[in-house]
């Protein structure tokens, strides 16, 4: 039997490259898995016959993260369809980069509202069945700006750190309930996002500052997220586990 038979995950950011990455992973572990999205419902639906290719179910549910009703609506789908979620993925992000002085009211509600609102209503959605039942995995996909901080990358940055913060505290205030929280951080991945902020030369050029040569592929990050939601992590709880090549170690 797959270690996470039985296991049903909630992936936000699903259409992303992370949160793609993830919910194959974990579906390969033999869970069933909900690909949340916001707007690219064509990729999310790929992902999904993609997940159920290893006889799991699978479903796209759209959600906009910075909106409780929103999420209230897309957990009241999963619960329709799948029961309650018992693994809980934060993957859905953005970025606005540029000085902080040219950063509008706009650019901070729209990254701090998908980062910490999102994480913060998510989890209150799915804690009361996950605390009933003395079980869940929840992480938050943060990232190495989040740890170290990042010059034109403030709101991000900001956002990250707070979502680090999250997963720390709610750590200890679930591990009685038999809960995990962690927090993934990323450092440079091969992710649409990161093609949109950098052209191939300042991908380049990034690339030769990492250690190890080269940008992540979200498949690296899907491999961790894997691990800790698996019987095994029972007792990796409170951690920022770092997937960077080496970068700012």
């Amino acid at each position: 039997m797959k270690p996470l038979h039985g296991e049903i995950a909630w992936i936000t950011g699903g259409s992303g490259g992370i949160g793609k990455a993830a919910a194959v992973e974990l579906a390969a572990a033999g869970a069933d898995v909900i690909i949340g999205y916001h707007s690219a419902e064509t990729v999310a639906r790929q992902t999904e016959q993609i997940c159920r290719r290893f006889g799991v179910r699978a479903l796209a549910v759209p959600v906009d993260v910075r909106n409780r009703e929103s999420v209230s609506a897309a957990y009241r789908e999963i619960t329709h369809h799948f029961g309650n979620p018992t693994i809980l993925i934060h993957a859905a992000g953005n970025s606005v980069a540029g000085l902080i002085q040219d950063m509008t009211e706009k650019d901070y509600d729209q990254v701090m509202d998908t980062h910490v609102r999102g994480a913060f209503s998510l989890v209150q959605a799915v804690l009361p069945a996950m605390i009933q039942q003395q079980k869940g995995r929840i992480v938050l996909v943060s990232s190495i700006w989040g740890q170290t901080g990042g010059a034109c990358e403030v709101l991000y940055s900001a956002a990250k750190g707070a979502q680090i913060s999250m997963a720390k505290a709610l750590a200890k205030e679930l591990a009685p309930s038999g809960i995990t929280v962690n927090a993934i951080a990323p450092g440079a991945i091969q992710t649409a996002m990161l093609e949109r902020q950098l052209t191939r030369e300042e991908r380049s050029s990034l690339a030769e500052e990492i250690p190890a040569g080269r940008l992540g592929l979200p498949e690296e990050v899907a491999s961790l997220i894997r691990y800790v939601c698996l019987p095994e992590a029972a007792y990796v709880t409170g951690q920022v586990l770092a997937v960077n090549g080496g970068w700012y170690t």
